[in-house]
């Protein structure tokens, strides 16, 4: 995909010049200028945007961050902040002209405290979200967000586009994870907001402008996170249910049931697990009869117990007398729970190999989230006759990933380029059950010329002037998320 980046930049002399400065700042090996040196860092993962650069920085410090973008303010060159860059809407990438530089927090990857009495970790946005559970764990402590590129994303990352994952049901997203930021504004100075206080009642809450905004209003650079007691026994299932409408109403009863022990609630179609146990090896079908829809949920306590078990147990009896489910396994070891969660994983990792697929990361009110489904697939096969809906996600908390598989056959190509027209489809589904057309991912590039549209012009202006008011030269990630 190409289109035209909003953003302006110096002349040559002005940028080498300004290149020089940024060089001595972080050293020859915190600026890389060779095509092959900035590669991975000009394209997103699934390759639907690709752009250029002149340079990409990759700052140590905090300090070296704010002079960084302090020169480039001066200079008048656009950045782009970058994480892990597992993006799938574009928001990492530069535009295709060349005129941004990307700003790498790859290196600000130290964990710098954590503090188990008022349960915080404090890190770098460039520590990678399994690093930082991993650190939480040695601790006896819970980072509870999770998601397919744990042992890939960063944390500034995850905070810049508030993310999601499969715990959000019980945990909320990353923006209910955060206590603090540290952040570079687009003048270069810093603002320590790196609080640990559960309540601070002393004027605006600023961090919550900087979380979700894909770094058009400041870098982040840091973090105080929230941790939570490790749960000392979790219960996996992996339930047949003859419906979304039945599986919306299966996760009231165990919510219900078990006290809102409910950490995870996945919904996947016979499709996805077909796709998955035909092109991911190590994939199992784990009931004996095919079911046209699954459920795979988590429940968590803080003590081991056999009541907690039970419980479980005696929810799924009811829900199999009340037809809300008609088969169910649950995991009797840690490994056959990872078995049924690679299920999960496998989902996504399968759908490529099926041809075309047209993604929506889209939410709609958790007791929407069938009827969204029964028409969203209804209007996509009139729209597109033998397209393959693969619906799956966090039903939990009414995000689902509505993907489109190409019918068997098509042009690949052709289908592709049908791409903004599928998504309208969609769109226009979930514009009517007062949903989000961006649930987890972000908006970036690709969603952007939506904003005008789901925005009311109210929201919209508001938007509009927090981006004047915070950078108004417009240098920071130029482009995305505004149109």
């Amino acid at each position: 995909m190409t289109s035209a980046s909003p953003a302006s930049s110096p002349d040559a002399a002005s940028l080498s010049a300004a290149l020089d400065r940024i060089r001595a700042i972080v050293g020859p090996n915190g600026l890389l200028t060779a095509p092959e040196d900035m590669a991975p860092y000009l394209s997103e993962w699934r390759g639907r945007f690709k752009g250029n650069s002149p340079a990409v920085v990759r700052p140590a410090s905090t300090e070296e961050v704010a002079a960084v973008v302090k020169i480039c303010a001066e200079a008048g060159i656009p950045v782009v902040p970058q994480g892990g860059n597992t993006s799938l809407v574009g928001g990492s990438i530069p535009y295709e002209e060349g005129r941004e530089i990307v700003i790498s927090l790859s290196r600000m990857n130290r964990i710098r405290g954590i503090d188990t009495l008022n349960y915080t970790m404090t890190v770098e946005a460039g520590v990678v979200l399994k690093t930082a559970q991993e650190a939480a764990k040695d601790k006896d402590r819970l980072l509870p967000m999770s998601l397919g590129a744990e042992g890939t994303c960063q944390i500034g990352g995850l905070i810049s586009t508030n993310a999601g994952g499969i715990n959000v049901l019980r945990y909320g997203n990353m923006r209910d994870l955060v206590l603090g930021l540290e952040v570079v504004l687009a003048d270069g100075r810093i603002w320590n907001g790196l609080r640990s206080l559960r309540k601070n009642n002393t004027g605006y809450d600023l961090k919550h402008l900087f979380i979700g905004a894909e770094g058009t209003l400041g870098i982040v650079t840091a973090a105080v996170l929230k941790l939570y007691p490790r749960p000392r026994q979790a219960e996996t299932a992996f339930i047949a249910v003859p419906s979304p409408a039945a599986a919306i109403e299966l996760l009231a009863r165990l919510r219900e049931a078990s006290g809102d022990a409910v950490a995870a609630f996945e919904l996947m179609s016979r499709r996805c697990l077909e796709f998955a146990l035909k092109h991911v090896a190590g994939t199992i079908d784990p009931l004996s009869e095919p079911s046209p829809w699954y459920v795979l949920t988590e429940l968590t306590a803080g003590t081991q117990s056999d009541a907690f078990r039970e419980t479980v147990e005696a929810a799924l009896g009811e829900a199999f007398e009340a037809e809300l489910a008609t088969d169910a396994t649950i995991a009797q070891s840690e490994t056959q729970a990872n078995q049924l969660w690679f299920i999960r994983e496998a989902i996504v990792e399968a759908q490529k190999f099926e041809g075309g697929s047209i993604k929506n990361d889209v939410s709609v009110p958790v007791s929407r989230v069938a009827e969204f489904i029964e028409r969203a697939e209804a209007a996509v096969a009139a729209a597109c006759p033998g397209i393959r809906p693969t619906p799956f996600g966090h039903v939990g908390d009414g995000n689902i990933h509505f993907n489109l598989s190409q019918p068997e056959g098509a042009d690949t190509a052709a289908y592709l380029a049908r791409w903004d027209e599928i998504c309208h489809v969609v769109n226009e589904v979930i514009f009517d059950l007062d949903g989000s057309i961006s649930a987890e991912h972000g908006v970036g590039r690709f969603k952007k010329d939506e904003m005008p549209v789901i925005k009311s012009p109210v929201e919209f202006d508001l938007l509009r002037a927090m981006k004047a008011a915070l950078d108004p030269k417009g240098l920071l990630n130029p482009g995305k998320m505004l149109p």
